[in-house]
């Protein structure tokens, strides 16, 4: 038990932009060589869209976020990004920055303020290696249990049925009490980070609160709030309405230097058309 105390104090990290100290057991090197297996195996069962003004669209806002994540925080990543052709309201940056954003989603984007918003959204999970929190996390928890175990074993060696429930118990109020809030911590710092991504890159930082509102209207099977591992969708919105004023302030410093928004519906309706 000391040696896994020990080890927590000595793999803390910070996460940028809200300076929060979290625990992280996994380097960098085993987390982006991670991501890049699971991105080359993506690409081989996913369809990738061949569509070029949506693909344009997509690779420029991700070139636009990566740039000011690269400048603000340094995470030595290698972008990429791919339009997957799929009916899926979906996107992911995975450790080491591979990003796949799904076509489905693009109708709640629509614009590219608001593709900016999801992609920034997705960048800040990697950037502040959420993963490999929530992996470390899940090592330590089974650490414990591992100890625990060996504390608890009669003297034949075996855990009695008490015991198994003890354990049981632990293992679940652990899930409850500090996974679950961490995953949901994640999605709050992403939400906050990638609106912050996303006014630097010259996005209007309001339209992630209409994005956030309109992904609301996506169908979700009914979850209590405690075991969810997203936050509820107004607590989303009403998150970003308070760090509006911080992130208005940034793209106000990059307005008059970058273009903005093209509607990414009247692309789609084009593309239909070619």
């Amino acid at each position: 038990m000391l040696c896994c105390f020990a080890l927590s104090l000595v793999a803390c990290a910070t996460v940028p932009h809200t300076g929060r100290k979290q625990l992280n057991f996994v380097s960098d090197k085993q987390l982006n060589s991670i991501g890049a297996k699971a991105y080359s195996e993506i690409l081989k069962r996913e369809p990738v869209s061949e569509n070029k003004t949506l693909n344009e669209t997509v690779k420029r806002v991700a070139d636009r976020i990566g740039k000011v994540a690269d400048e603000t925080d340094k995470p030595g990543f290698e972008w990429d990004v791919r339009l997957i052709d799929q009916d899926i309201p979906n996107a992911f940056c995975l450790p080491g920055g591979k990003i796949i954003v799904y076509k489905g989603i693009l109708p709640y984007a629509k614009t590219e303020a608001g593709l900016a918003a999801i992609i920034g959204h997705e960048v800040a999970h990697a950037v502040a290696r959420h993963g490999a929190e929530r992996l470390s996390q899940q090592m330590a928890l089974q650490g414990v249990g591992a100890v625990g175990s060996e504390i608890f074993k009669s003297t034949d060696g075996k855990l009695d049925e008490k015991t198994r429930a003890i354990i049981g118990a632990l293992g679940f109020g652990a899930t409850i009490g500090v996974i679950l809030p961490y995953s949901r911590t994640h999605e709050f710092e992403a939400d906050r980070i990638g609106q912050t991504y996303m006014a630097s890159a010259g996005y209007e930082p309001e339209e992630a609160v209409k994005l956030w509102s309109r992904m609301s209207a996506i169908k979700k099977p009914p979850i209590p709030p405690w075991l969810s591992t997203h936050p509820a969708d107004q607590d989303r919105v009403n998150k970003l309405i308070e760090s509006s004023p911080d992130a208005q302030k940034k793209y106000q410093e990059v307005r008059d230097k970058i273009g903005l928004g093209v509607q990414l519906d009247v692309l789609m309706d084009q593309s239909d058309r070619q």
